[in-house]
């Protein structure tokens, strides 16, 4: 399959020039065509132009050449990928300098949160000009891309100013092979990437079939493990206080079960909302939509079924008192984690609609039982991780999602187990980050004179 891809690949080269010209041409009809929106929108929104500076780097820091230990850029598009950073950029800030990149402005919101000490920058449109103008100010000597972010130019401008490349905890869900399958002779791009870090063998095959250099392939595991706290003890002293402060802030009472529900999609609230009440009227349930956005949709959507919602932020500023027979919809940024250690049961979202998942480990590493739906195409092995241990429940609709729950609650020995079981599960995947550290050194990723050490 890889002599298949490459042969294809071959025969294309002499084109590549072309196809380049013809890509930065549609960007530069996209920027034509696109300006007069773009600059209305910008007038109307201030947070749409900051995004527009962003992108168009406008805003980007002159860094100056980087230090004789290197400036590393570690590149993770949304709070996912910036979240799995934590504990590679944790261990390379021991010895180098490091730059963290993101494309939304929620991933940038996270990246400042956690990363509050380090450079923080938005991830530029892959058009030439500002690809150019990001990498002349930033001047990384190393580029760590977090999971699969391959935007063609930004790796062409990366490898001709000599900038090693690194996938690192790569992974490519089976929707996003076939797509990158459509353009494989086209995807030459894959050969200036220096290292590709695969989370597991299944994706380290995807890589292989999309033609790249099995002897560029390493397995060293899903460094998003290693930054996952499992439990209370692991926190930080800022981490348990925000843990005590929530718990204060919620009134909750542990006589009352917490059934949370994060990072969901769509629909989903209603759903589960309407499954949390039936099975458990007595229950704290919290609503965390993966979007901020969405919010205001999910709460006129729950009034509509009856539901009085309370937002986190009105608590925060005493609009309003903590009550527990209305649910609570979490209309903030970056205090999931902290929530699934007050929760009894936890759901994970992105999964009773055709989205493909949420990180199911997440809740398992605070010792929570997990339920989650069918679709879990970007989360397969961590899904199947916790299914193999018992930790978590497939459940394809509401009503499973009822009786699951119910279940549990009159069951508390078995919640307890299977949350055991995934804390357990979680710990065993760990030591990913050490392996990639390993890997960056032996390929030359890492500028020379010791390696870090996570």
């Amino acid at each position: 399959m890889v002599d298949q891809a490459t042969h294809r690949r071959s025969r294309v080269r002499w084109a590549l020039p072309l196809l380049r010209v013809v890509y930065g041409l549609a960007w530069f009809l996209l920027f034509v065509l696109g300006s007069p929106w773009w600059i209305a929108r910008s007038i109307l929104s201030k947070e749409f132009r900051v995004m527009v500076v962003g992108r168009l780097a406008l805003d980007v820091p002159g860094l100056g050449p980087a230090p004789v230990r290197g400036r590393i850029l570690v590149h993770g598009v949304s709070v996912g990928e910036v979240k799995a950073s934590q504990s590679l950029v944790a261990a390379l800030v021991q010895e180098h300098e490091v730059v963290v990149s993101a494309s939304t402005d929620s991933g940038l919101k996270v990246a400042r949160d956690l990363f509050p000490d380090l450079t923080v920058v938005r991830f530029p449109l892959d058009f030439l000009p500002l690809v150019s103008r990001f990498l002349g100010c930033i001047q990384p000597t190393a580029l760590l891309l977090m999971e699969l972010e391959v935007w063609p130019t930004f790796i062409h401008c990366s490898d001709r100013r000599g900038i090693p490349i690194a996938i690192v905890s790569g992974r490519i869900t089976p929707a996003s092979l076939a797509n990158y399958q459509r353009f494989g002779p086209t995807l030459t791009h894959f050969d200036r990437i220096s290292l590709f870090a695969a989370q597991s063998e299944v994706y380290a095959k995807r890589f292989r079939a999309l033609g790249a250099d099995p002897d560029r392939i390493l397995v060293t595991g899903n460094v998003k493990v290693d930054g996952i706290r499992m439990e209370l003890e692991q926190a930080t002293d800022g981490e348990k206080q925000s843990h005590q402060d929530l718990r204060r802030l919620l009134a909750l009472d542990p006589e009352v079960p917490v059934l949370l529900a994060g990072s969901t999609h769509d629909t989903e609230d209603l759903t589960v909302t309407r499954s949390f009440a039936a099975a458990a009227p007595e229950a704290r349930v919290i609503l965390v939509p993966r979007h901020p956005p969405r919010v205001p949709s999910v709460v006129e959507a729950l009034g509509r079924a009856g539901f009085q919602v309370q937002l986190l932020t009105d608590l925060r500023i005493g609009r309003e008192q903590p009550d527990a027979s209305r649910p609570l919809v979490v209309d903030t940024i970056g205090e999931l984690e902290v929530l699934y250690g007050l929760c009894t049961l936890a759901f994970v979202g992105g999964t009773l609609v055709e989205h493909g998942g949420q990180n199911v480990l997440e809740p398992a590493a605070q010792g929570k039982p997990v339920l989650h739906g069918p679709s879990v195409s970007n989360f397969q092995q961590e899904a199947a991780l916790l299914a193999r241990v018992g930790a978590s429940r497939l459940v394809r609709n509401g009503a499973e999602l009822g009786r699951a729950v119910a279940e549990l609650l009159a069951d508390p020995s078995e919640a307890r187990a299977m949350g055991q079981a995934g804390r357990e599960a979680v710990r065993s995947q760990q030591g990913a980050t050490e392996r990639t550290l390993e890997a960056l050194g032996a390929f030359q990723i890492l500028p020379p004179g010791g390696r870090s050490q996570a």
